[in-house]
């Protein structure tokens, strides 16, 4: 049985649509993340799971149980918000039982299950303290904690590490990645942060323009994706994209850039639509190199990051493209390089955005 369903949700508000049609199915215990820009829908469509939010149409369906119609409190998840939503006055093992004090949930079991969740989050030092005495990281987990002792069958999560300082971010996010692993649920999470999702989810939903974009596993998204959005936002620095000709011949496509350089792609040509192609290049898959080279260009910005230096430079055409150099690189602002492309890891899209990849193995 799978876990949650949404069935043609739809959400405006006013004359501004903000989901249209949106259709899901989570698994048993799947971690899923919504990914996707600021106003691209993703915490509204949690906040409807939640039943923070009424959608104006579509169903919400829980391990075979109808629950869009249902109250918050009888829907059987746990929400973690972006900020913590600690009741200042109360010690770490009162926020935590509050809930299920609410709940009348006897006091045994309640010790039972704050102490176990403690145990899990690594918390039990912290438990008589209030919140103005921990960090935003420890905080964090409390927030995560009285979520946990709800015993849910659906966890949300809303941007829970957005508030943390990068370092401590990092850390948290090791943590959960631990806590998945421990947790009886499906987990949902909502992020903006890429990096969040590839780690931690076993797949990602892409979101934008109300609508999901790609369904897949993280690798998935990066190699293979769906249209000219998914591959522009997923993977930092950007997809290169330029545009290019298609080359006569048969088999796999041939294109030519618009300095005139040729690049052998490994996707088949049967599969293109006619019209505009662009071709798109990961920044691993364009090398900095004497030979062979594919075409030349000029450096505008040499990004060192210690095992890998970026090199973003400049067609003869005026097409910005982004390259790798070696961890030393000596190059400069305004050297000129000469670029080898992998065309074997290339992709391309047609008019309208759509993916072509390179032929599966």
């Amino acid at each position: 049985m799978a876990s949650l369903e949404l069935k043609g949700v739809r959400k405006a508000f006013g004359a501004t649509p903000i989901l249209d049609d949106v259709s899901l199915t989570l698994e048993q215990r799947e971690f899923i993340a919504f990914l996707g820009p600021s106003g691209s829908g993703k915490s509204t469509l949690l906040r409807i799971i939640a039943g923070l939010e009424t959608a104006d149409a579509g169903e919400v369906w829980l391990e075979g149980r109808r629950i869009d119609n249902l109250p918050p409190g009888q829907r059987d998840i746990a929400m973690v918000f972006q900020h913590y939503a600690l009741y200042p006055h109360m010690s770490t093992r009162e926020n935590m039982a509050f809930g299920l004090r609410n709940a009348k949930v006897a006091r045994d079991e309640i010790d039972r299950r704050v102490n176990d969740a403690a145990d899990v989050l690594e918390i039990s030092p912290l438990l008589d303290r209030k919140p103005a005495e921990m960090s935003g990281g420890q905080r964090q987990r409390v927030a995560i904690g009285r979520a946990l002792v709800k015993q849910p069958k659906l966890f949300l999560l809303d941007e829970p590490l957005s508030n943390l300082d990068a370092a401590l971010r990092l850390r948290t996010r090791v943590e959960l990645a631990q806590l998945k692993q421990k947790v009886d649920a499906a987990v949902i999470m909502v992020t903006h942060d890429q990096a969040e999702a590839m780690t931690l989810a076993d797949r990602i939903i892409v979101m934008n323009d109300r609508r999901i974009q790609q369904v897949g596993a993280p690798m998935e998204i990066y190699s293979r994706p769906a249209n000219v959005f998914v591959a522009q936002f997923v993977g930092s620095p950007a997809m290169t994209l330029a545009r290019v000709e298609l080359v006569d011949g048969e088999g796999f496509a041939r294109v030519k850039l618009g300095d005139g350089a040729i690049v052998q792609t490994n996707v088949p040509r049967k599969a293109l639509p006619a019209g505009e192609l662009r071709l798109g290049l990961r920044p691993e898959s364009v090398r900095v190199a004497d030979a062979p080279a594919t075409t030349a260009a000029r450096v505008e910005l040499v990004e060192r990051l210690g095992e890998r230096t970026l090199v973003y430079a400049r067609l003869p055409d005026g097409q910005p493209v982004t390259a790798e150099d070696a961890a030393h690189s000596r190059l400069g602002l305004g050297d000129e390089v000469t670029l080898a492309i992998d065309g074997a890891a290339a992709h391309l899209f047609g008019a309208d955005g759509t993916g072509y990849h390179q032929a599966a193995a």
